[in-house]
């Protein structure tokens, strides 16, 4: 079987293949996530080993990850739409695996940076074919459960980069976490390969909208989201959520350690612990809730978002401010559901603005939004903030700074609520 791969396999997809199909790209999309963020947990020894600032440290938490990550998406997207999208996903996670065991031999902050980029080119071509073949195995009805259930890959992967990360760190050293986890990501690529088929293209749809054989090109599917209001709202409004969401997941363990003296290892279980139970729960509960809403009212898929936004501000304050980390620890794991409860609701959202043959390439121009403003710049602006306000507050400075960026998450919740109306008119069929 080539690249350039027919359009379906003749074989019938049973339920229980489809709910393997979901489990494997839920393990390759928990290596995504384990090989982006695995850096948070290493941030103190590597800032000790290298001598680097907290600004050069989020940069490579976030712009050198985010640069080639968003744009190149789109590209690898149009090749999924076009040829294999589980042979476009293999070839990602061997890339990806590859550079993140290159950044255990790192000896400097531009070798890490350039390693760091090669993550992001890999990863750029994992998880919008991704979304498309989740939507050509599930219905629409089942569809949100089943992109809430793929995201589970972000809380366990974040949860297993701090555990695994940080406890390889301690008793090894960070280098050799690097080392591991992208070992490991090399071994399951070829597994996942060979039990992915590749689906029907809109065949879990009740009738496809497109023929497999329409060939989009970028400009027209691009032209169709930019006439639609909802495509850019919820494109900001997540990405200025991911913004605190992938800032907070890169230096809370840090804050951990300065602001509360923990060990790494300690830091790891406790942040891994919140990050996996409340992730989990509040991934689920999105997923549940937005098909059992967006069945009568395709503006709940935003406002869902927009609600756990607002409540989230103040708990994620609370817990970064409280002098206790045992009362943090409840605190912190509300917040860490609600503030990714938007996945299943606006990933789901846009599979439904485009025809079935267009559904990687849609996803990875909201990705591009997503990513360019909150993968690229979180990390990297609570760092700056971190520096700026040493010189006033030591070692809280990171801590301040982690606090006084929540305020994007309002930001969000306005933007998303804005395009309730839109998204009823916009959906596609």
């Amino acid at each position: 079987m080539t690249l350039a791969t027919s359009s379906a396999e003749p074989r019938a997809v049973t339920p229980a293949y489809r709910g393997l199909v979901l489990a494997m790209l839920l393990l390759v999309y928990t290596f995504n996530f384990l090989d982006r963020q695995i850096l948070g947990i290493l941030v103190q020894p590597i800032k000790a080993d290298l001598g680097l600032t907290d600004t050069q440290l989020g940069a490579l938490g976030g712009i050198a990850f985010a640069m080639l990550y968003s744009t190149l998406a789109i590209p690898l997207a149009l090749v999924a739409d076009r040829t294999s999208r589980s042979w476009v996903i293999t070839i990602s996670l061997t890339v990806w695996s590859g550079f993140t065991a290159l950044c255990g031999v790192a000896t400097s902050f531009w070798q890490l940076f350039a390693f760091r980029l090669g993550v992001g080119v890999g990863e750029a071509g994992g998880v919008a074919p991704s979304y498309a073949m989740i939507a050509d195995y599930f219905p629409p009805e089942r569809r949100a459960r089943a992109l809430a259930i793929y995201s589970l890959g972000i809380p366990i992967g974040l949860a297993g980069g701090a555990i695994l990360g940080g406890y390889i760190a301690a008793t090894v050293d960070w280098r050799m976490a690097f080392i591991v986890v992208g070992v490991a990501g090399i071994v399951i690529a070829p597994i996942f390969r060979l039990v992915v088929r590749e689906p029907v293209r809109g065949g879990a749809d009740a009738a496809a909208l497109a023929p497999r054989s329409d060939r989009a090109p970028v400009g027209q599917v691009f032209g169709i989201l930019a006439r639609k209001p909802s495509f850019w709202l919820m494109g900001f409004a997540a990405g200025f959520s991911s913004m605190c969401g992938y800032g907070l997941a890169f230096w809370v363990p840090s804050v951990l350690i300065r602001s509360f003296g923990f060990d790494l290892f300690t830091a790891a279980l406790y942040i891994g612990s919140v990050l996996l139970i409340g992730g989990c729960a509040g991934i689920l509960l999105g997923g549940s809730l937005a098909d059992r809403f967006g069945v009568r009212d395709k503006g709940a898929y935003a406002w869902l978002p927009a609600i756990a936004w607002v409540v989230t501000v103040p708990l994620f304050a609370a817990a970064l401010l409280v002098p206790s980390p045992y009362v943090a620890w409840f605190l912190f794991l509300i917040p860490n559901g609600l503030n990714i409860l938007w996945l299943g609701p606006v990933n789901t959202a846009v599979q439904g603005l485009v025809p079935s043959h267009m559904r990687a390439t849609a996803s990875a121009s909201f990705l591009l939004i997503n990513n360019l403003i909150g993968l690229g710049l979180g990390s990297w602006l609570m760092g700056a903030m971190s520096d700026a306000m040493t010189a006033r507050f030591g070692e809280e400075a990171l801590r301040y700074a982690t606090v006084a960026a929540l305020g994007f998450y309002v930001v969000a919740a306005v933007l998303m609520l804005l395009a309730v109306k839109p998204l009823r008119r916009d959906w596609v069929g």
